[in-house]
């Protein structure tokens, strides 16, 4: 699955608005082919995985406190599930998010954890295999023998960018500057 089809299912999803975009994800793709979902899948791992980065985890630890490596994968499974252009966005500058709806018109943390934080869409392609095929646990078998009648990879360790210490305020402010002076507020140090 090329990024424009993988993008059109996240659309697809994200137009059904009667639904949490777990569950219409879910719907969108048990409509696949059960090799498309695997494919689907793959692309989401990688598209997910462009998105692991330290500049990325600070904006999460900007807007919503310190997030555990798991609670980072649902992040940009969130990011994902605002759309191509806001993910495109924020992988090209995640101070962009200062200017996301959810972000600037939260009511509070909890809303916008729930909003950016999509664990169950990590599991979508898991569910629509399941539920087409009728088998639980078909998806991991397949998923298995499709690995298996591949090379092996070797495991490439992420470049992450430049680490840095997210409790520095005045750090934030300096590499995040939109997003940081609205979740921590004006600089206290900034000339009046």
């Amino acid at each position: 699955m090329d990024t424009d089809e993988f993008w059109t299912v996240i659309e697809t999803a994200r137009a059904a608005t009667d639904k949490p975009f777990d569950k219409a994800l879910t719907d969108v793709l048990a409509e696949l082919p059960l090799e498309r979902i695997l494919d689907y899948d793959e692309r989401f791992h990688t598209v997910r995985e462009s998105v692991y980065r330290w500049d990325v985890w600070a904006a999460s630890y900007l807007i919503g406190g310190w997030f555990s490596d798991d609670g980072f994968i649902d992040f940009r499974t969130g990011l994902i599930s605002l759309g191509r252009e806001w993910f495109e966005q924020v992988a090209a500058a995640p101070d962009s998010l200062a200017g996301h709806p959810l972000v600037v018109g939260s009511g509070s943390v909890d809303d916008l954890e729930e909003a950016l934080l999509q664990e169950d869409a990590n599991y979508a392609a898991l569910g629509a295999y399941d539920r087409v095929t009728g088998a639980e646990g078909s998806y991991y078998d397949a998923q298995e023998a499709r690995e298996a009648s591949r090379p092996k990879r070797e495991d490439v360790e992420p470049d992450m960018g430049e680490k840095w210490d997210f409790a520095d305020d005045g750090e934030m402010r300096r590499r995040l500057p939109r997003l940081a002076a609205l979740c921590l507020g004006e600089d206290p140090e900034k000339p009046q």
